[in-house]
């Protein structure tokens, strides 16, 4: 099933072009999150390989569509307000859990955490949840955004093009997409336990 599903990606991504990469990264900075990594590294593997693209212009077109997304979960939250995102944010796969997490890592990190918070799985598309209930400064939240959003997709662009010069995997032994999905996981799982999780738990209630 992952063969079809990345060459059927691959069909689509040679003919729809730089809008289907802004369009999958828009959606994956909402609350229905795409996993950039499955989006950016073969869109640079196709440029790499055959010139479809250029990978100045994935970084550009991942950078603004992250930006796209993170801005209207921004703005749904500044103009929902807290009540409302707690209330209804678990219809929209924001339970309240989320909701905390993206808070305490907001209130640990500031502003900058807008920026390190796209270089990171779970927060990544959560963090415009409390920048836009304390109303941050749009401005503020776009830059850091933008500036995160186009340093994550250049390294998923390097991942894609090392993962072009793997001759194997070139050669059709799709399997070897296990590997790089393996590595993958393991690099975000680390990223995860020892940058986001010890700063996303809920402070445990006193006796």
């Amino acid at each position: 099933m992952l063969k079809h599903l990345i060459q059927w990606y691959m069909v689509q991504l040679d003919s729809a072009g730089y809008p289907l990469i802004g369009l999958l990264m828009a959606i994956e900075s909402t609350f229905l999150p795409i996993p950039s990594e499955m989006i950016i590294p073969p869109a640079a593997m196709l440029a790499h390989n055959s010139g479809r693209f250029s990978i100045t212009g994935i970084i550009i077109t991942g950078a603004l569509g992250s930006w796209l997304g993170a801005a209207i979960m921004y703005w749904t939250c500044r103009w929902a307000g807290r009540p409302l995102v707690l209330r209804y944010g678990r219809f929209f796969l924001i339970p309240e859990e989320k909701v905390h997490a993206a808070e305490q890592w907001s209130a640990r990190f500031g502003s900058f955490g807008i920026f390190l918070s796209r270089l990171l799985p779970v927060v990544r598309h959560l963090i415009g949840i409390p920048a836009g209930i304390v109303k941050l400064d749009f401005r503020t939240y776009s830059l850091f955004t933008l500036l995160g959003s186009g340093l994550w997709t250049g390294v998923l662009c390097w991942v894609g093009i090392a993962a072009g010069q793997d001759k194997r995997l070139m050669d059709g032994e799709l399997h070897r997409v296990t590997l790089w999905l393996v590595g993958a996981l393991v690099v975000l799982g680390v990223l995860y336990f020892a940058l986001v999780r010890p700063f996303t738990r809920k402070p445990e209630s006193g006796n």
